[in-house]
């Protein structure tokens, strides 16, 4: 099976859409604190989202401006499509199809741990962006963590905060402005998951389709998400960088 049929065929990656920022606590978590960071210089005009899957930051935060989406699989790409601005294109992150010195901002949110040669995928990061740019990237924290849900969603690796400063380095990246916790112990309960994936999975496209055809089940829910995600903020924020499960960093060309 290659990578494009392993995310084809995995249905927590493929039917994502717009949705997700508004039912998924621990998306609109992740999204909220990169975008508080960002927000003072956020001037972004050209933007790509790599491995954006139907659910990218930059449709909630960066509308008026070009964005670019890339994913290895074409299915989440459509709801993409029709949006002014919005330039969907299905591609591998290994041989970006885009010119040097391309792009102001460029995300790759919990992208390179899916990438075998992540220090080919961090060369093109690098690659693509303009001199001054701005990037953010996600990953998942700490060897120590590596589980079984790793296996399960494509995982070949945890990041330990020095492993992901040295692949920034290799590639040639000099400015690291900050690395900041972005889900705490919390997200530990994705662990449960791996008990039984299938069901999950098909709980959470209901949960999908429930919220996109019952009014009153999406108010109800919105509550609840509003109120994890702040909890799993404060658990980010606070939570001691050596513990928390998954990391951000800014940095510049």
């Amino acid at each position: 099976m290659t990578l494009k049929d392993f995310y084809d065929n995995h249905r927590n990656f493929s039917a994502r859409d717009l949705s997700e920022y508004y039912i998924s606590p621990g998306i609109k978590c992740k999204f909220d604190l990169i975008w508080e960071k960002l927000v003072s210089s956020s001037n972004f005009y050209n933007s790509i989202d790599l491995g954006c899957s139907g659910n990218s930051i930059l449709y909630f935060f960066n509308r008026r401006n070009q964005n670019s989406f890339l994913d290895i699989t074409s299915k989440p790409l459509r709801n993409y499509r029709g949006f002014k601005n919005s330039h969907p294109i299905c591609g591998d992150i290994n041989y970006l199809p885009y010119r040097d010195n391309t792009f102001d901002f460029v995300s790759a949110l919990d992208v390179l741990e899916h990438i075998l040669d992540d220090e080919k995928a961090m060369s093109e990061i690098r690659r693509i962006m303009k001199k001054d740019a701005v990037s953010v990237i996600t990953v998942p924290h700490r060897k120590a963590y590596f589980s079984k849900q790793d296996i399960l969603i494509g995982h070949y690796r945890r990041y330990d905060i020095q492993d992901l400063i040295g692949l920034l380095r290799k590639s040639g990246i000099k400015q690291i402005i900050e690395i900041f916790g972005v889900y705490g112990l919390i997200m530990k309960i994705s662990i449960v998951q791996s008990r039984d994936p299938k069901h999950f999975e098909e709980r959470l496209l209901k949960l999908r389709e429930n919220y996109a055809k019952k009014y009153p089940f999406r108010l109800i829910w919105n509550i609840i998400v509003k109120l994890i995600s702040r909890l799993m903020k404060l658990d980010a924020k606070y939570q001691p960088i050596n513990k928390v499960m998954n990391i951000a960093c800014i940095l510049k060309k």
